[in-house]
């Protein structure tokens, strides 16, 4: 008696850079372990990227080659289009609904597509019998997704925050360990190779709050809404908030924090101020941690590299796996018809605030600032102006717990008042 062999899951790969090669050596290097695992082989039958003849450390032999990543994703031969390219639009875009529309399933890290077209796509996969995974699209090689749609799926989600970005990460603490200056470690990362190539995506909090639209899609049941998301980045924090935050017994965090409320969906991706000791505030270089609550599970804490060859390829492989397994799951855990428009609501939740001004040094000026706070009821906690040499008085103020409206009002009385010498450091400080 002859017993059949399992079918093997054939994937297309789209884009070899780092992360595609990560994927490549993973299949090469644990084709039995994969095989014991899912119950069958894992294989890759065709590829796709800008260079065929490009040294990448690893062999290709025995693949085929397809120039159009749309062509590749068409192949009778691919059950699994894996897009590893990047981009919102263009190729990325029109291989992976080439596949949706043949019915393949997707696995993607391109966060800045789904950002933008999740809900669309969802609603194509499912109409196709198709899934979309997009694991390494998030923190790397942490399995938040899978947390948040799987093991977390009992708890009405509160609160998602984390650190999300790791090039950010690496500036801010770099600036602390080394006493360096912003624009110094700028140019150190940018020569590492830390920036994408538009370091605003970076810097300017925008990648990471593409990451952040998804979580919030899969904690709350809501329409990705990239655009409901408040973003401010890192480009003002001075070697000078990072000394300050310390004395202070904090540390300064690129920090996303999601929350429903009675408003309406909170986004938000800041620097914020959280305690040194914390497991936010202990965070070192390029890790990410993601921080969720739940109302049964209270808080679950996930930290891991956010980037490279080997935790991201480590994400694309755990959704490879359960494809080859046969799990199917909605793209943001519920059916995509089912996903909600939410209210984008600011950020209004009372917290400290640190401020960080430079006054003209002449009589009266911090009067008049306190006034302003006063004005818009916020109270002062702490206070300190520090030595200086020229006409502008670089003073410090912690705040009372105050809502931002009541903050960014004040600020613009601060403004009218003529001491200012430039716009004012207005950092949160959260409860984490």
């Amino acid at each position: 008696m002859t017993t059949s062999q399992p079918t093997p899951l054939r994937l297309g790969i789209a884009g070899l850079g780092t992360v595609g090669v990560g994927v490549v050596k993973i299949i090469r290097q644990k084709a039995n372990v994969l095989a014991a695992r899912t119950g069958r082989p894992v294989v890759i039958t065709a590829v796709s990227a800008r260079s065929k003849d490009k040294d990448r450390g690893v062999s290709l032999a025995g693949y085929a080659w397809e120039e159009d990543p749309v062509a590749l994703a068409k192949r009778d031969d691919v059950d699994v289009f894996v897009e590893l390219m990047g981009g919102e639009e263009g190729p990325a875009k029109d291989a992976i609904e080439a596949a949706l529309a043949l019915g393949k399933d997707v696995v993607t890290a391109n966060k800045a597509l789904l950002a933008h077209h999740g809900h669309a796509l969802a609603q194509t996969a499912e109409a196709k019998g198709a899934v979309i995974r997009f694991e390494a699209a998030v923190a790397g090689g942490i399995p938040v997704i899978k947390a948040l749609t799987e093991g977390l799926a009992g708890n009405d989600i509160t609160r998602v925050m984390g650190v999300m970005n790791g090039t950010c990460n690496y500036i801010l603490t770099r600036m602390q360990d080394a006493g360096l200056p912003y624009d110094e470690v700028f140019a150190e990362a940018d020569a590492l190779g830390y920036l994408e190539a538009d370091p605003t995506l970076d810097v300017g909090g925008i990648d990471a709050g593409h990451k952040l639209s998804l979580l919030s899609s899969i904690a709350f049941g809501t329409k990705v809404d990239f655009d409901g998301v408040e973003l401010e980045g890192i480009q003002r924090i001075s070697i000078e908030d990072i000394n300050q935050a310390a004395e202070l017994g904090f540390k300064i965090k690129l920090l996303g924090v999601t929350q429903m409320t009675g408003r309406g969906l909170e986004q938000r991706m800041s620097p914020c101020l959280v305690p040194a000791d914390s497991p936010l505030g202990q965070l070192q270089g390029g890790t990410n941690m993601v921080v969720i609550e739940g109302d049964a599970v209270e808080q679950v804490v996930l930290r891991g590299p956010g980037a490279g060859e080997g935790p991201t390829a480590s994400a694309v492989m755990g959704d490879v796996c359960d494809i080859a397994r046969g799990f199917r799951l909605p793209t943001f855990g519920v059916p995509a018809d089912m996903l909600t428009t939410a209210k984008s609501a600011q950020s209004n939740s009372p917290a400290p605030y640190y401020l960080r001004l430079a006054l003209e040094d002449r009589p009266g000026a911090m009067a008049k600032i306190a006034t302003a706070l006063g004005d818009n009821g916020i109270s002062i906690d702490r206070m300190r102006q520090t030595r200086h040499d020229d006409a502008h008085a670089p003073v410090l103020i912690v705040t009372h717990k105050t809502q931002r409206a009541a903050l960014d009002a004040a600020v613009v009385a601060m403004r009218e008042t003529g001491v200012m010498a430039a716009d004012p450091v207005a950092l949160r400080i959260e409860a984490v």
